[in-house]
């Protein structure tokens, strides 16, 4: 057996250290680090069958799950290494292989300030009721943003915080709110059981992992209804798709009634992706961030476009309520956080993004410069600098001998 538990320790504090968000252990592999948005393999020995099953012993922290391994096709919990960290763990099986797929939480619940959210976000924390979604895709950053999200009503009101997660990640300590943090399999069976019984449990904040199905958007619908403030995340892109997919998880004949139930009670979404830093450093999250103003009420119910929903979006932005993807990337790119080439071609519409900088911004000569660069065939030097393909890390393994 090459790898043991201090060997696993090890690997994890060079995660914390280096802000790695995801480990790749796989047997017949080295194990992979992803850092950056990229997966980087570490020197070190193939992971074992042996190894694996150990792994899974250490995580999985419960033997009657271990008693069904050899036959175990996939599970899902959490582990707590100490102080330094939290892992969500995913196992699976691939041609009659294992795999563990971890992500690394930090134990400190991070806060709007220190994430750079948006003044926006501020302003939709600070609702008392109604739903807000957070959406993106995996890995995107939507636990972190819930979490400052969370946080920041945990540190300035006197309420009652109850969320239902899948696993749980990160762990609250009460400050002025009361926070009941509930797991699937441990705490119950499954988040339709859990929401229900939620309503009786008086909360005044729900916190939803995921909304799967129709039967938990249902009531998670009915909670904001009935006066509570929900969180919920969702895996789509921008608020247009958010919305089609909420709409779409119910058979047709209900659909129409969905929509005007949503267009009353939806607060507003919050769509994000990462993107690299023009230091290299990092990643920094680019939002679009929606308010349920009375155009996009209209939209919703059917009466405007749906597409019209990015006017109202964009015209929030002088009053800090809401903010187009393009917007956003704009602000990042004047304030050097981001290149010029990353975020055109995370832009929504490209011609709109240039055309944001061409008002008002100080850099209207470079940034025409650049767009011709880009424009030309052969004249965009840029691309020697990017990245080429995975990379091999350095982490010394003290492996046993086997």
């Amino acid at each position: 057996m090459a790898y043991d538990l201090a060997i696993l320790q090890k690997l994890l504090n060079f995660c914390v250290e280096k802000s790695v968000s995801d480990v790749h252990l796989r047997e017949g592999e080295v194990p992979y680090l992803r850092m950056k948005g990229d997966l980087k393999k570490i020197t070190g020995e193939a992971i074992t069958a042996q190894d694996m099953k150990l792994f899974c012993s250490i995580l999985f922290g419960n033997e009657e799950i271990m008693k069904k391994y050899e036959t175990l096709k996939e599970h899902d919990c959490s582990y707590q290494f100490g102080n330094l960290c939290r892992v969500r763990v995913s196992f699976l099986k691939f041609q009659k292989k294992s795999a563990l797929i971890l992500r690394i939480i930090s134990m400190v619940v991070p806060t709007l300030s220190k994430l750079g959210l948006p003044a926006a976000v501020t302003k939709m924390t600070n609702s008392t009721r109604g739903l807000i979604l957070i959406t993106g895709v995996t890995g995107s950053g939507k636990s972190s943003t819930m979490a400052a999200m969370l946080e920041e009503i945990n540190s300035t009101r006197e309420e009652h915080i109850l969320t239902i997660e899948d696993p749980v990640e990160y762990l609250f300590s009460s400050k002025k709110c009361r926070i009941t943090q509930r797991e699937i399999g441990d705490d119950t069976n499954s988040f339709q059981l859990a929401l229900r019984g939620a309503l009786r449990q008086d909360p005044d904040i729900i916190v939803i992992g995921e909304l799967r199905d129709a039967e938990t958007i249902q009531i998670a619908i009915k909670a904001a209804e009935t006066g509570h403030l929900v969180f919920g995340t969702v895996h789509t892109t921008n608020a247009q798709s958010t919305i089609n997919r909420v709409v779409s998880m119910f058979i047709p004949e209900e659909q129409n009634n969905v929509k005007l139930r949503l267009a009353d009670c939806l607060t507003g979404t919050i769509s994000q992706r990462l993107l690299p830093t023009m230091d290299g450093k990092g990643r920094v999250c680019a939002q679009e961030i929606m308010i349920n103003t009375v155009g996009v009420r209209q939209a919703i119910r059917g009466e405007e476009p749906l597409s019209s929903i990015y006017t109202s979006i964009e015209l929030g932005k002088k009053e800090e309520i809401s903010q187009s993807f393009d917007q956003h990337l704009t602000d990042l790119y004047l304030n050097k956080i981001i290149s010029f080439e990353v975020a055109i071609d995370a832009a929504s519409s490209p011609t709109n993004f240039e055309k944001n900088l061409e008002f008002g911004s100080k850099g209207s000569d470079e940034n025409t410069s650049r767009r011709r660069s880009r424009s030309g065939d052969d004249s965009n030097d840029d691309s020697s600098e990017a990245p080429t393909g995975t990379g091999t890390l350095s982490l010394a393994l003290d492996h046993k001998k086997k």
